[in-house]
């Protein structure tokens, strides 16, 4: 699936296929695409790992270099253990801390378990085949809904009702994009949890991590 492919789907969605009178112009389309990943990827992010490295006398790790980071799952310390060790952990901004009884008193490998956004452009996307109608439904729904904003009061060659039509349309569609969400959602949490117990609440950067 790339941007093309995805855009093709929406446009299905919408019967908005005629090239030749497009309600919706690509851009706008894309627009409304980007904002479903952006919203599926808070929901269920791309799995990536990173092995950062400590500096001796310091808890603290920047991390600046993991790029489009949604959340931090788990943190293993120190490496090469069987199972693997997952330590405590806060975040403030860039910075990650190990909460640790003593600092690490030298430079030592640590592996971030994380999520990050997902991508999706002309060159592919990282988006599971799961997600991709998710992504589709979502999209569509912020489109129907762009419209039905747009034509209101306004002359309509559909009728003076098209524009409550795309409303309530729009309206079902993300109602159906939310609840896959929390379906998704839900799954990643409860994997999530075979690693860790959060400490505090569920919604905070902190986890109280279970070896």
């Amino acid at each position: 699936m790339n941007l093309s492919s995805m855009r093709a789907l929406v446009r299905r969605d919408l019967h908005d296929e005629d090239a030749a009178s497009y309600r919706w112009s690509d851009d706008e389309l894309d627009r409304h695409i980007e904002r479903a990943v952006r919203e599926t990827s808070l929901a269920a992010p791309l799995e990536e790992k990173a092995v950062l490295t400590t500096i001796a006398g310091s808890r603290d790790l920047s991390l600046s270099s993991l790029s489009d980071r949604v959340a931090v799952e788990a943190v293993e310390f120190p490496l090469d253990q069987y199972p693997p060790a997952y330590v405590a952990f806060s975040l403030w901004g860039e910075t990650l801390t190990l909460l640790l009884d003593s600092a690490p008193v030298a430079e030592q490998g640590v592996t971030v378990y994380y999520g990050k956004l997902h991508t999706l452009d002309e060159n592919g996307s990282t988006l599971p085949a799961a997600l991709e109608d998710v992504v589709a439904t979502g999209a569509a729904g912020y489109a129907a809904l762009e419209w039905a904003g747009f034509a209101t009061n306004r002359v309509n060659v559909g009728g003076s009702e098209t524009w409550r039509d795309y409303l309530v349309w729009g309206e079902q569609r993300l109602a159906a994009f939310a609840a896959a969400l929390a379906r998704h959602g839900h799954r990643s949490a409860v994997r999530v949890r075979r690693l860790y117990t959060p400490a505090l609440p569920m919604g905070t950067q902190a986890g109280n991590l279970q070896p």
